[in-house]
């Protein structure tokens, strides 16, 4: 018999991940975990919100071994789709990576649940006006509200009840059994007082008690009990259903925001193709008001490119040839022509959207503590309410009492806010996040961000832009700015070097296109030389002058002194065997560098700047940015040096960079940050990604993190509080189950409301 890829075993140390179905609480969630971790080398957590588990498995394990436990707990396992072939168009299909189930089913179950809610309410209404006002209890009222809730309390409460045979048949208790004993305890007593006893006598009368009744139960109906926990707790329910897929939302958009066709240029003819198709080096076409399809490089046209879904930069950036963009962003003006440089799952999109999904799969380390608690806590509650009633019996207060008070510390104490404090925050925060062009890569990653206290810039491609550009035309007495500029912008312009490339570039903003140039001789390591409108120039250092037979006025040296000092280059310029200037270059700071120092500042950081350039160019930088302590002229090997030597000195340290160099500090470092316009080492060795190359949103990214953080402790707190403060009250008689299980199904919501509003977080605080 042939072996299915399922079958195969998974390679040593390979990660995947499971959609699971049917949990329905935290303990369920812990149930799955514990028996994926009872096989031999598998490491897996399983998070209740985003209904996934991932799993890490040694090569004896198949994903039919995975799916196969998961089942033999009570639960269903979706296991990952298999990769499309190369070139192959992929049908859309549910990923185990979805936060929630694609769209269709994940909206067929919240509007199954508003329907089931509906009908409970319709029905639960009346049995509650009933049991509540005496006035209203006419002959025989009893037998109207028992028809009118059995609906509810079979079908209404159908979901609990089924759960908590699945889970009693794999000899396991959750959060249904205590819905489904609460609800099924309370109706068939009010069987036993209607037939058996006396509550079935016509002029029978009761009103709603916010305390436990005293004496017999035979006269009592607890028929509102049971509707009002059912409806109660599908209330809850639905508006949790119908937050979590709220809060899965910006991580949908970014699965769905991809270009699905491109219009391709082969052999000359336009095709147009689905984008899946599309290799590495094809040029593509877009046009005005297109999605880019692909990473890519623009080697035609020039056009204004909106990119605030992937990077949250709401301003349009300008592109034209040579400029990197970004698939799944639009192109808002000229047509372009793009040369792929990534396709399918190496995207950046791509490569973000798998981020976002692993981090909202994970779980806080305080979350692991709520899991092992929600695992123990049911069987624990079920022995505790037997107590109760048994208790209360015995103290002689009377059935009805023990009944009431035994039901209410069923219902009371689900475990169900506990078990949603932390997922949903970290769903929603990373969901922001996203938005925002901020990729947390897990949410351990929250409780750096909290102990912090140093920030470490690199300064090349995060403070400054990563690009010379000229600063200063300084002409020697006797000569004209632009006639300096413009011999040396003709000699540049034939030279490939970053400095000359800067002139060139300044030249030709300034002045327009410079003229020809003949006789050009590049000087290694010096400068360059030519012929320009007749005159031999020279430009380059001074020892390019020197090798000439060329004295260097006293000036341009004072000049070249004081643009080092600066933290810039002087470049010298000079035709007819003089000197006749000097120009500046500098690498510049990014406009918004400033800006972010002051607010990592605000939010209580000491920022460094580390850079391997020159002591006087890292301080010069550092001065305009407005940071105080610089370590400069070091090597990749001592920059992690250097983030271990602050570390020793006490310091809880961030790192911010962005290139190659920049990857073992990024790894070194308590909380590593890269701007995602760096390269791909820098990436993967940090714990949080700017997606935008904008360092103000390290400032960003770091408030967000500690308000998920502050969220989470937050919800924590209120769920535990909760749980603690309202089991004695049941127990006591001072809770009744219909307040019991209103204020459990309030709970649950709070909890999710208050993880919702981290969708306010806005940028710039």
């Amino acid at each position: 018999m042939a072996t299915t890829q399922r079958d195969q075993p998974l390679p040593a140390g390979h990660r995947i991940e499971l959609a699971i179905g049917g949990m329905t609480c935290a303990s369920c969630a812990a149930r799955v975990e514990k028996r994926l971790n009872r096989l031999d080398g598998v490491r897996a957590t399983v998070n209740f919100a985003t209904e996934v588990a991932q799993v890490t498995c040694p090569d004896t394990v198949t994903v039919t071994d995975l799916v196969h436990t998961i089942e033999a707990t009570g639960y269903t396992a979706t296991p990952p789709r298999q990769p499309a072939l190369p070139h192959q168009p992929v049908e859309p299909a549910a990923s185990a990576a979805d936060p929630e189930p694609p769209g269709d089913d994940a909206t067929a179950r919240e509007l199954a649940l508003r329907q089931r809610l509906l009908i409970s309410a319709l029905l639960t209404t009346p049995v509650l006006l009933l049991a509540m006002i005496p006035a209203g209890q006419f002959r025989h009222w009893q037998w109207l509200a028992l028809t009118l809730a059995s609906p509810v309390v079979v079908w209404g409460a159908w979901p609990f009840h089924r759960a908590a045979a699945v889970n009693l048949r794999h000899g396991a208790a959750t959060m249904d059994t205590l819905i489904s004993l609460g609800a099924i305890v309370s109706y068939l007593w009010s069987l036993y007082a209607l037939f058996l006893g006396t509550a079935g006598e016509p002029g029978m009368r009761m009103a709603l008690r916010l305390l436990a009744p005293r004496g017999s139960a035979d006269d009592h109906i607890y028929l509102e009990v049971g509707t009002a926990l059912t409806t109660f707790l599908l209330a809850g329910r639905f508006f949790e259903a119908r937050a979590k897929r709220r809060a899965g939302s910006a991580l949908r958009a970014l699965l769905e925001l991809g270009a699905k066709h491109a219009t391709v240029l082969r052999d000359g003819v336009e095709r147009r193709v689905d984008v899946a198709t599309l290799i590495v080096g094809e040029l593509f076409i877009v046009r005005p008001g297109e999605k880019i399809a692909t990473d890519g490089t623009v080697v035609e046209g020039t056009s204004a490119v909106d990119a605030s879904m992937v990077t949250g930069e709401s301003v349009p950036v300008d592109v034209g040839p040579g400029s990197t963009v970004i698939g799944a962003t639009v192109n808002t003006s000229g047509r372009l022509i793009v040369r792929t440089s990534r396709v399918g799952a190496e995207t950046q999109l791509a490569q973000l959207t798998r981020l976002v999904t692993q981090a909202q799969a994970g779980k806080a380390p305080v979350q692991r503590l709520a899991d092992r608690i929600a695992g123990v806590f049911v069987p624990v509650v079920l022995v505790v309410a037997l107590g109760v009633l048994v208790g209360w019996l015995l103290l002689g207060a009377g059935s009805a009492a023990a009944i009431t008070a035994g039901v209410a510390v069923l219902i009371v104490a689900c475990p169900c806010a506990l078990g949603l404090a932390t997922p949903t925050a970290l769903l929603v925060g990373t969901g922001r996040g996203a938005q925002l062009g901020i990729v947390i890569r897990g949410p351990e990653i929250l409780e750096s961000t909290r102990t912090i206290d140093t920030v470490v810039l690199d300064k090349t491609g995060t403070v400054t832009t990563g690009v010379m550009a000229l600063v200063d035309v300084l002409p020697a007495a006797g000569v004209e700015p632009d006639e300096l500029l413009r011999y040396a912008g003709a000699i540049e312009a034939a030279s490939e070097h970053p400095i000359a490339t800067a002139i060139a570039t300044g030249a030709t903003d300034r002045l327009g296109t410079p003229p020809p140039v003949a006789d050009f001789v590049g000087l290694p390591g010096l400068g360059a030389r030519g012929t320009v409108e007749g005159r031999a120039v020279l430009v380059g250092r001074v020892q390019a002058f020197a090798d000439a037979g060329i004295a260097v006025p006293a000036e341009v040296t004072t000049a070249l002194a004081a643009a080092a000092e600066a933290g810039r280059t002087g470049v010298g310029v000079g035709w007819d065997g003089a000197v006749r200037g000097v120009l500046t270059v500098s690498d510049s700071l990014k406009p918004t560098s400033a800006e972010a120092v002051r607010r990592l500042r605000g939010l209580g950081l000491r920022p460094v700047l580390l850079t391997g350039d020159h002591a006087a160019v890292a301080r010069a930088v550092a001065g305009t940015a407005g940071i105080a302590e610089v370590i400069a002229e070091v090597l990749p090997a001592d920059k992690v040096a250097a983030i271990h030597r602050l570390q020793k000195q006490g310091r809880v340290v961030a790192m911010v960079g962005d290139g190659v160099n920049d990857a073992g500090a990024l790894a070194a470092a308590d909380l590593g940050i890269a701007m995602g316009t760096g390269t791909d080492a820098a990436i993967q060795a940090s714990d949080l990604t700017l997606v935008r190359g904008d360092l103000v949103a390290a400032a960003d990214a770091i408030r967000l993190s500690r308000a998920t953080l502050r969220t989470i402790r937050g919800n924590l707190v209120w769920a535990f509080a909760y749980n603690i403060a309202a089991i004695p009250l049941a127990a006591a008689g001072l809770v009744t189950p219909v307040l019991a299980a209103a204020a459990m199904a309030c709970s649950s919501v709070f909890v999710v409301t208050n993880s919702l509003r981290l969708f306010r977080f806005a940028p710039g605080g």
